[in-house]
């Protein structure tokens, strides 16, 4: 376990970074650009691009709870989340990781790099800093496609106002190339960097990152270019990926329940567990579940007596059993309200003796409460999603990656169940029912890579943005829309579409990004999400 970040630490990093950065100095030479900082630490630059990635509640909340998740038809039925599950166009929701990231993250990992190029004695902090703004871009460009990339950031830096957008096969061609030479620069003899989030500065494991980021990313290309993807899968497979849960990249946060400005706790946990009416398991997820026998149905899935009171969610009574035996498992439909199809129930016996019938709302039932503390750890890129990505490419791209396409299926699945007691007070899938089920479930001849992609689909339960970019990439599992009177859309769009900021400031740039893609539509594909 990898110890975390004492909260004055955070604290004091986050605040410093907003200062130096985006602040405002009244004093001092005025022959100095106010906006570059002589003085800013590159490490805690880092750190705050980390945090921030899992920690910043408005990218979050807007980008995960709101559409992505229930999108996704895993978590829905909250009124909250009618905009992904429903396909309710709300634009200012596909703006806040935009601006938010851009202001932030993007401009201190972009001058993080820049102030540690070519420096002696910090060539494994640059090699993580450019392995961190590769990360962080991916996730932008999967949601918007073209954007400014080589040209980012740099309005703090070099006085860039209106940058340029880039084209998503460019961006990807450098993703790959900045993270097989960061990976090759990563040296343990030299520089070391303690104090950042992700491994407390270990240089294998950030090589298994980088490398497993880059078959993550290889894979994104199996439509457009398969021969750059065989390419890049095998030499990021050479290189070094992930082989068990240990080297799992994550964000272990602290339990706080963050606002707009605090940073420390899990942004996606908040974003759930804060709200009036918390969601309920999509039936699509649940049947997938109940349909294969899979056992996290006994431990992700609850029903909980509701008390109305969200900052108190844990103290929520269990009464699964109950009704599991009495009405069965049942979940929210896609398209539709939790106070929708209204449920009914005999009486149950409370803990405390007290008969109790039932509601609506504690009939259907929900994700593990453990799941969605603020300390919950965010998993960025599990061992579980690198062995089903191998699978994918074994099948997908003939290639030969250590073993068969069964061999690492398995290996995903266990990974993927026995990551569930990495959350606190998180359930433990017994060994048994782990290996029960990849028993009876093996790989189908025809159906190899609907198989693997719907385990990755169950695995990347709670990460919105990489779910979402796996779904459009493979096109599994099979999502049927779910449209209703208040939908904008008849079918799930597959992308965000550009802030009004930016059409209003950078309008040429912008326009030249939409004239490629035909229309700025949440329908259109990004570059890579081709048919």
């Amino acid at each position: 376990m990898r110890p975390v970040i004492k909260t004055i630490t955070r604290l004091t990093a986050t605040i410093l970074l907003f200062l130096t950065v985006f602040g405002c100095n009244k004093f001092g030479d005025l022959n100095t650009d106010p906006t570059k900082s002589s003085n800013l630490d590159p490490v805690n630059q880092l750190m705050f691009a980390q945090l921030w990635f899992s920690g910043d509640l408005n990218s979050q909340e807007r980008t995960s709870y709101f559409l992505l998740i229930p999108m996704m038809q895993q978590l829905n039925g909250a009124y909250n989340t009618r905009y992904g599950a429903l396909y309710v166009k709300e634009e200012p929701f596909f703006w806040g990781i935009w601006e938010n990231s851009y202001g932030n993250d993007v401009a201190n990992i972009v001058d993080a790099v820049a102030r540690t190029n070519g420096v002696t004695n910090q060539s494994n902090l640059n090699a993580m800093c450019r392995i961190m703004k590769v990360y962080t871009f991916a996730r932008l460009t999967d949601l918007f496609g073209d954007l400014p990339y080589f040209e980012a950031g740099k309005a703090f830096r070099d006085g860039v106002k209106k940058p340029k957008y880039d084209e998503q096969k460019d961006i990807y061609d450098d993703f790959l190339k900045e993270l097989s030479a960061a990976s090759a620069q990563l040296d343990a003899s030299k520089d070391k960097v303690s104090n950042e989030i992700f491994y407390k500065g270990d240089i294998p494991s950030w090589k298994k990152f980088a490398n497993s980021l880059r078959l993550r990313l290889a894979l994104r290309l199996v439509k457009r270019d398969p021969e750059r993807a065989k390419k890049e899968v095998q030499a990021a497979f050479d290189a070094g990926v992930f082989t068990s849960n240990a080297d799992i990249c994550m964000t272990r946060h602290e339990d706080i329940s963050n606002n707009y400005q605090d940073i420390r706790g899990n942004s996606v946990s908040v974003s759930f567990n804060t709200k009036n009416q918390m969601t309920r398991i999509c039936t699509t997820f649940l049947n997938q579940l109940k349909s294969t026998d899979d056992p996290r149905l006994n431990y992700l899935v609850r029903c909980y007596k509701e008390n109305g009171i969200p900052s108190r969610f844990l103290e929520r009574e269990d009464i699964t059993a109950q009704i599991k035996a009495k009405n069965g498992l049942i979940g929210s439909d896609p398209g539709r309200y939790i106070y929708e199809d209204e449920l009914s129930s005999s009486a149950i016996t409370l803990a405390s003796g007290e008969s109790y019938v039932p509601t609506n709302v504690d009939l259907k039932c929900q994700l593990n409460h453990n799941l969605l503390r603020n300390n919950a750890p965010f998993l960025h890129l599990t061992y579980a999603e690198v062995e089903l990505l191998l699978a994918d490419a074994t099948v997908r791209l003939g290639l030969n990656l250590g073993g068969s396409a069964q061999t690492h299926y398995q290996k995903g699945i266990e990974a993927a169940m026995q990551q569930l007691s990495l959350y606190p007070s998180g359930p433990v899938v017994p060994a048994s029912e782990i290996s029960g089920f990849i028993a009876n479930n093996p790989l189908a001849a025809g159906r190899e890579l609907e198989q693997i992609n719907t385990q990755l689909w169950i695995a990347l339960l709670l990460n919105g943005p990489e779910t979402y970019a796996n779904w459009r990439r493979s096109g599994f599992p099979a999502l049927v829309p779910s449209p209703s009177d208040e939908s904008t859309s008849l079918t799930i769009p597959r992308r965000f579409q550009y802030p009004l900021s930016e059409k209003e400031q950078n309008a040429q740039n912008v326009q030249a990004a939409i004239q490629r893609i035909g229309e700025d539509d949440w329908l259109k594909r990004v570059w890579w999400d081709q048919q």
